[in-house]
């Protein structure tokens, strides 16, 4: 992978000091590792860059599962369009709040859309400030909330996260129950505002 580089001759611009200092986190990764990142995704994190540099994803994951089948779910999307975005629960590493997980908008995009993991840019949008975590989620719940707030039915949710419809609906039925929604629009308002 190249690097974002120096002063480019002819427009005066410092790549790497936009890199560098661009308002989202950025990450520049291989085979799902990190191989640079930005002050952003440090502060966002609450980690050095020299705890991330280098480092698999999946110390940014609350747990390893959700890792690995957040990997195979992007994976086809990102054969097709060469490129992804969702929004997800992440854990920040380090600093005062280490271990907290909150809601992360992550996008992507493949250098080569025929081995989406071998090399690609991520941005990473903390979305804490507009929408808390309140209630305590497993792996799993916290894979339906998150696309729940996409809009998807019991049966586009199993299809993607290859569980039946029937085990969507219970899940989707204790976060319901945590969030004290009176139904799925309003545990919808409920993810959205954190509340």
């Amino acid at each position: 992978m190249s690097n974002p580089g120096t002063a480019h001759a002819s427009s005066g611009i410092d790549y790497q000091l936009a890199f560098d200092l661009a308002p989202v986190g950025l990450v520049l990764s291989r085979h799902r590792t990190m191989v640079d990142c930005n002050r952003a995704v440090c502060e966002m994190f609450g980690a050095s860059r020299e705890q991330l540099v280098g480092q698999s994803f999946q110390i940014l994951y609350p747990s390893a599962d959700e890792y690995q089948r957040t990997g195979e779910r992007i994976a086809p999307i990102m054969n097709a369009k060469g490129h992804y975005a969702d929004d997800r629960l992440m854990k920040r590493l380090d600093g005062p709040l280490k271990g907290e997980t909150f809601w992360c908008h992550v996008t992507g995009r493949s250098l080569d859309r025929h081995d989406p993991h071998a090399a690609g840019i991520w941005s990473f949008e903390d979305l804490s400030a507009r929408r808390t975590v309140k209630a305590d989620l497993t792996a799993r719940e916290r894979e339906v909330a998150a696309l729940v707030m996409q809009g998807m039915t019991a049966k586009e949710i199993g299809k993607v996260l290859a569980i039946s419809h029937r085990t969507v609906e219970i899940y989707r039925a204790r976060l319901m129950r945590k969030y004290r929604a009176s139904g799925t629009a309003d545990l919808v308002q409920r993810l959205l505002s954190g509340g």
